[in-house]
């Protein structure tokens, strides 16, 4: 009986919200975005898809143009598919589109609130690009770096060389080894090492629990309140779990630092930094170990990044890391290009999309690096990075990192290895990509070969 009743409560607690809001917002000074026709109370509840999004996005964005307005119990959300929308909006306006939404499931049942990509726009945020600011916040800031970066790419290409079919797991080992130096100064095992592993799962955990639509919570918020022996409250165990992983990742790395500190060995490192010579407040060491816990899980799942070549700049645009940018959140009413975008809109930037428009990038599901080389009277297509990064006051703060990291990284392998499709039976064989569909996009590539 209490099982029903609660569950009757959250039901009609939800229609009251949402007959409420309608009753609130009926006048409005000029209409919404084109979008999908909502139902009534459960809006596009139903037309929010939960497997690579990005691509029924793309196709609302051939009927219904640069912005695609959606409202699911009340909640508006505006996809852009413009990067030039996104930046006159995000770039431009940020002082009103730099908020975060509240993610139940993600942010704060499982706990990654606390960390840069989901922290909310105030004074906690802008000390956590303070930080990275000091340590990585630009070229001339990462050039100390850049022995770290040497290192630990010959180590790749070594792993690479010794066993090529590996090479995913090679790509986030080295990825796990220069975030983990710089961030904590410590030097990774060779063999499965147990802060690397501990940063894949833990980010594999984000991507699956801020997902578009995986989890029922985030579309009704109240369910968060349910105890986690309820009947149809998994979601509840599996954040508890996720959580667990969510702080062992922040908390176990920190504390190798204040050991290295306290036996006066540890390395320079982006904590170490922060830490030297500073008596801290519950606050300051709060910031310091989630801003490191930002950087540390930051490590892509596969090697993006880039610097002035063409090579690069197409695996940016071609197949993104990210295809829709985290969520920002308005924090008041604006009207754009004529289209009201209400306070508490949530806005997804369709990543994907901006970098398959054809009418920027022709042939855009091709690999094509040619299209970034200039030659006369050729008009150079956008900067992928531009794009990718995120935009207004919410851009990666280590896009820099990722820049040096990755062109070292691409340079170095195409100076000592031939690499090519793998051959059986005579016959080549095109790897197949199979990328996952959560919000941080791992393209898993089946079969490749490589040869020095």
């Amino acid at each position: 009986m209490i099982t029903s009743l609660l569950w009757l409560d959250l039901c009609l607690a939800s229609v009251g919200f949402y007959l409420v809001k309608q009753m609130v917002s009926k006048t409005k000074p000029a209409p919404f975005p084109p979008g999908p026709k909502p139902l009534p109370l459960l809006g596009n509840m139903l037309d929010m898809p939960s497997v690579k999004p990005w691509l029924t996005f793309s196709d609302w964005a051939n009927k219904f143009g640069d912005m695609t307005h959606l409202e699911i119990f009340g909640q508006h959300i505006v996809v852009l598919n413009s990067a030039k929308t996104a930046v006159e909006m995000l770039d431009k306006k940020s002082s009103l589109y730099s908020d975060r939404p509240v993610f139940p499931m993600g942010g704060e049942l499982v706990g990654w609130r606390d960390t840069l990509v989901l922290l909310p726009y105030g004074d906690r945020f802008r000390e956590y690009r303070r930080n990275f600011h000091r340590v990585i916040g630009s070229r001339a800031a990462m050039s100390v770096y850049s022995a770290i970066e040497e290192e630990e790419t010959h180590k790749f290409l070594q792993r690479v060389l010794a066993k090529p079919t590996d090479l995913s797991a090679h790509v986030r080992t080295t990825a796990g080894a220069i975030i983990l130096r710089i961030s904590h100064g410590y030097h990774i095992q060779e063999d499965r090492d147990p802060f690397v592993e501990l940063a894949d799962t833990a980010v594999d955990q984000f991507s699956r629990s801020t997902a578009t639509g995986a989890f029922m919570v985030d579309l009704i918020p109240a369910l968060a309140h349910v105890p986690e022996w309820f009947p149809g409250a998994g979601f509840q165990r599996k954040a508890k779990e996720w959580r667990t992983t969510l702080h062992e990742m922040v908390d176990k790395p920190y504390k190798f630092v204040q050991d290295q500190m306290a036996a006066g060995i540890a390395p320079k490192s982006f904590t170490s930094n922060l830490l030297e010579g500073r008596t801290l407040t519950e606050e300051e060491e709060h910031n310091i170990k989630w801003s490191a816990a930002s950087l540390y899980s930051g490590m892509p799942p596969i090697v993006l990044g880039g610097a002035d070549t063409a090579l690069v700049k197409e695996i940016f645009r071609w197949s993104p890391v990210v295809p829709i940018v985290i969520p920002h959140r308005v924090n008041t009413d604006d009207i754009h290009n004529g289209y009201y975008i209400p306070k508490g809109t949530l806005v997804l930037p369709n990543a994907w999309h901006m970098l398959h428009d054809p009418s920027v990038y022709p042939e855009p599901t091709d690999f094509i690096p040619d299209r970034f080389l200039p030659s006369e009277g050729k008009e150079l297509p956008n900067d992928p990075r531009d794009i990718c990064f995120g935009f207004g006051r919410r851009i990666c703060p280590g896009m820099h990192l990722a820049d040096a990291s990755v062109w070292l990284s691409a340079a170095m392998s195409l100076a000592v290895f031939d690499i090519s499709k793998v051959v059986e039976n005579g016959v080549e064989i095109t790897p197949e990509i199979d990328p996952s569909s959560g919000t941080i996009r791992c393209a898993a590539f089946i079969s490749w070969a490589t040869s020095v």
